[in-house]
């Protein structure tokens, strides 16, 4: 079975284990022994998987749910009572629902610290400022702000939403970043997301996932951003 993308491509896209044929056929003893030697081979491989480290992390490619994914780690994270830092470098134009979300964990009771830092320091799209100056003003501004929580090891996890497309659009070096990303103490973990990864960035990084848009309803339908979707 083909489901068929709705890119500009249109190549098909391949599945795996449509409507379970993988086990299809399979009696219950069958699929038993199966699933036994499955679980075997699993247990060795996380077995042999002992070393932690802090990792760098890419969310990249032009399909949704790039900082969603990157916003569910966050949430683990603050789960584990680690401290946490967001800096959003295109949004800011907006008050991003995600930021009031989390409001519970960066209004500190008093004499404390927050547990997660929130800095919205963008001023939105490139084609709503006009202004690429101004752009890179704010870019390099939340750059600095990056590297405060970056090179801080009281911070187990910095998000950086949306550098890739400062990055993108040279607001920023890409030198300037991978030697920014050499600050980060050896068990901290660092996000980057945003499409059109550099490749140099994907290359240092220790995870890269590329979100692929496979059909969005703004371009196929018209529909517009949603609160609770989009924003």
């Amino acid at each position: 079975m083909n489901i068929y993308s709705q890119t500009t491509s249109n190549k098909p896209l391949k599945s795996n284990d449509v409507a379970g044929s993988e086990f299809s056929g399979l009696t219950p003893k069958q699929y038993q022994q199966k699933m036994q030697r499955r679980k075997e081979v699993q247990e060795k491989r996380v077995a042999q998987a002992s070393q932690e480290k802090g990792l760098i992390i890419v969310n990249t490619g032009n399909g949704k749910g790039k900082t969603t994914a990157a916003l569910g780690m966050v949430l683990r994270s603050l789960g584990h009572g680690y401290r946490v830092a967001i800096v959003q470098f295109i949004k800011g134009a907006w008050e991003p629902a995600e930021k009031a979300a989390f409001k519970h964990w960066t209004l500190p009771a008093p004499g404390e610290t927050p547990q997660l830092e929130f800095h919205a320091m963008g001023e939105g799209f490139t084609w709503e400022t006009q202004d690429r100056e101004r752009d890179i003003e704010q870019a390099q501004a939340a750059w600095e702000k990056a590297l405060e929580f970056i090179s801080n090891p009281e911070f187990r996890l910095v998000l950086l939403d949306e550098i890739n497309i400062a990055l993108k659009l040279n607001y920023l070096k890409v030198e300037d970043v991978l030697a920014g990303v050499e600050q980060k103490p050896a068990d901290s973990h660092l996000i980057l997301t945003g499409r059109g990864a550099p490749t140099a960035l994907i290359e240092r990084a220790d995870l890269v996932t590329e979100m692929t848009l496979v059909k969005h309803p703004f371009r196929e339908q018209g529909v517009k951003a949603q609160p609770g979707i989009e924003f």
